[in-house]
C-alpha cells in the first residue's frame, strides 16, 4: 500500500503534535508534587504521553470526526485518510511496549485505560463524546485525575499507594480545571457538533452558561488547591495565582465580551486563551518543580 506525499504530510499534521503542549501542565504539575523521581522515567513518561499517546488520540478523533471546520490547534483541518488510523494503532503499539519494558505495571495499566477510554470517546459505536455529560465525564476523569494518577506511578522512584497520600487533592483539582476547560473549547463550534449528530456539554449549558459552568469548577479547584498549598504543604497559594493571573484576566475579559457579542466565542479568542493558558500553567509547575526538587545547596 502507498501514500503519496500530501496523504503522509496530512497524516502529521492531524496528529497534532504540537497541541500536546496544551497538556503538558498536568505533567509538570505531577512531577512538581511527586516526591521523590526518577528523572529517567518521567523523560521516558514525557516522551511516551507528548509523542505518542496524546497524538494518537488527536489523530484517532479527527479520522472518526472528519472534521471540515477548525479544531483545536488546527484552523482548516485536512481530510484524515487510513493511513492516519495505521498510524495511530502503531503509535499506541509503541506507547504500551515501552511503557512495559522501562516503566511499572501501574502506569502502564493506567495508560491503556487512558487510551481505550480515548477511543471510546471518539469511535462511532460507542461515541461518548455524542453525549453531553457521558462525554464530560470521560475529559474531566481521565485527561485530570487518572493522567495525574498515571504520571506520578510512572515518575516515582518507588511504588505507592497513591490515594494514602496528599497528590489525591491536586489530582482532584486538575479534574476540575481540565472541566472547567473542556466546554470552552467547544463553545465555537456548536453548529459543526450539531450537524455531526452530537450534543456537547457546551450546546447544553449555552454559551454564556458555559462561561458560569467554568467559573463554578475553576472555583472549586482554586479552594482544593488553596487547602493543598496553604494546609497540607504550607506552601503559597498566591504563587500559584500570580502565575495564572493572565489566564484569568483574559477569561475575564472573553467572558464580557462575548456576553455583548456571542460572535466573540470564536476559534481565534480560545486559541488565545489555550496559548495564555498554557504559557502560564507550564510555566507555574516547571517553577514549583524546581522549587521542590532542586537542590540548592549544591550552589
Amino acid at each position: 500500500m502507498k501514500f503519496d506525499q500530501q496523504t503522509i504530510k496530512n497524516t502529521f499534521i492531524l496528529l497534532r503534535i504540537p497541541f500536546s503542549i496544551y497538556l503538558m501542565p498536568v505533567y509538570f504539575f505531577a512531577v512538581s508534587q511527586t516526591e521523590e523521581i526518577n528523572w529517567t522515567n518521567a523523560s521516558i513518561v514525557f516522551l511516551i504521553l507528548h509523542l505518542l499517546v496524546y497524538p494518537a488520540s488527536n489523530g484517532y478523533n479527527s479520522y472518526m470526526d472528519r472534521d471540515t471546520e477548525s479544531i483545536g490547534g488546527i484552523e482548516k483541518p485536512p481530510l484524515p485518510s487510513n493511513l492516519l488510523f495505521w498510524f495511530t494503532l502503531a503509535m499506541d503499539f509503541m506507547a504500551v511496549n515501552i511503557s512495559l519494558f522501562l516503566l511499572n505495571t501501574k502506569f502502564t495499566i493506567l495508560m491503556v485505560a487512558y487510551i481505550l477510554m480515548s477511543r471510546a470517546y471518539s469511535y462511532k459505536g460507542i461515541r461518548l463524546k455524542k453525549y453531553p455529560i457521558p462525554g464530560f465525564l470521560t475529559v474531566f476523569i481521565f485527561q485530570g485525575f487518572v493522567t495525574f494518577w498515571m504520571v506520578s506511578e510512572g515518575i516515582s522512584t518507588t511504588a505507592f499507594d497513591f490515594f494514602s497520600t496528599d497528590l489525591i487533592y491536586p489530582a482532584i483539582a486538575t479534574s476540575f480545571m481540565i472541566g472547567g476547560a473542556y466546554p470552552m473549547s467547544q463553545i465555537y463550534q456548536h453548529k459543526q457538533d450539531a450537524e455531526s449528530g452530537d450534543q456537547s456539554i457546551s450546546m447544553l449549558l449555552g454559551i454564556k452558561g458555559t462561561f458560569y459552568f467554568g467559573m463554578v469548577l475553576f472555583g472549586i479547584a482554586g479552594g482544593l488547591l488553596f487547602y493543598y498549598f496553604e494546609i497540607l504543604q504550607q506552601g503559597s497559594f498566591l504563587t500559584y495565582i500570580l502565575f495564572l493571573l493572565p489566564l484569568l484576566l483574559w477569561f475575564q475579559i472573553w467572558m464580557i465580551r462575548t456576553f455583548k457579542d456571542e460572535n466573540e466565542a470564536s476559534f481565534h479568542n480560545l486559541m488565545r486563551m489555550n496559548n495564555i493558558s498554557a504559557f502560564c500553567m507550564n510555566f507555574c509547575y516547571i517553577f514549583f518543580a524546581i522549587q521542590n526538587h532542586l537542590d540548592f545547596s549544591l550552589f
